[in-house]
């Protein structure tokens, strides 16, 4: 309702009402709207991805697992490469007539040795180049070996670089050694 220009408040009560609404009542201060409209639930204010600790345990947890992967991995690479090296070495054998020297080595699976006859197959690896081991370390070779001594004795020293221990792979089994 408007007065000689005057603007005045509709008095009329409403449903719900409590009474006249003045400033200085000091219902304001009395009612507060919930918390939950001051202070959302934190599944609201939180974005959803990662944290960077969530982020952090997960690379975490995947390079522990690369890592014995990998271990692993090296091992069975040594495994496979003395298995190939073993066959190679008995096609050297049947050719031949007898297993290479220690001074030889495994070199001449892939070089013909100095005192052929014209008997030499090879070469005996699909390789230029005798490989290392997966620790970069050169496979042993003994022949007549200490192991197998009708034979050879073929290993890696594993991954410590040290003869002996656990970790050494070889072409003979654990009972040879004792």
């Amino acid at each position: 309702m408007e007065d000689r220009g005057h603007k005045t408040e509709d008095r009329r009560p409403r449903a719900g009402d409590r009474g006249p609404r003045t400033e200085d009542s000091g219902l304001s201060s009395k009612i507060r709207p919930p918390s939950s409209v001051l202070c959302p639930p934190r599944s609201v204010l939180r974005p959803t991805g990662f944290t960077l600790i969530e982020l952090m345990l997960v690379l975490v947890i995947l390079a522990t697992l690369s890592a014995i992967v990998s271990k692993r991995a090296k091992i069975i690479r040594a495994q496979t490469e003395i298995a190939s090296f073993g066959t190679a070495l008995e096609q050297f054998e049947i050719a031949m007539g007898r297993y290479p020297t220690s001074m030889e080595a495994l070199r001449v699976l892939i070089e013909r040795p100095a005192d052929d006859n014209g008997e030499w197959q090879g070469p005996y690896l699909n390789k230029n180049v005798i490989p290392l081991d997966p620790w970069n370390s050169e496979y042993q070779y003994r022949s007549p070996g200490q192991y197998n001594a009708e034979a050879y004795d073929l290993y890696s020293f594993g991954p410590d670089g040290r003869l002996g221990g656990d970790d050494d792979i070889t072409n003979w089994s654990d009972e040879a050694r004792y």
